[in-house]
């Protein structure tokens, strides 16, 4: 044999205690439960962004039509809109007035 090898190379097998062991297991468990509370955090907090995604486009919705009927309402106010609202809508005509109502073209 050469002066530069030794016998055993290798380092010998160190075998865990039963201490080792359960600490192990211990850990094993504990890193599961907090990935188990991490994953239920993550689920919540998408349920959460679409629920709030919905909502805002609801108030989205009702923004715009509480715009639309407050511009209504204005319209409403002034009493040349409300004649002419009421003359196209209901046909309603002036005193000597005659409305004639002519068919929608459907060839289009």
């Amino acid at each position: 044999m050469t002066a530069g090898r030794r016998k055993n190379s290798r380092k010998p097998k160190r075998r865990l205690t039963p201490m080792t062991k359960i600490i192990c297991i211990i850990a094993l468990c504990a890193s599961v439960f907090m990935l188990w509370g991490v994953l239920k955090e993550v689920i919540t907090t998408i349920n959460l962004q679409r629920q709030l995604t919905e909502v805002q486009a609801e108030l989205q919705k009702v923004t715009d039509e509480n715009t639309y009927l407050n511009s209504e309402k204005t319209k409403l106010q002034d009493p040349d809109y409300v004649e002419n609202y009421a003359r196209g809508k209901y046909m309603l005509s002036k005193d000597g007035e005659q409305i004639f109502h002519l068919p929608e073209d459907t060839d289009k």
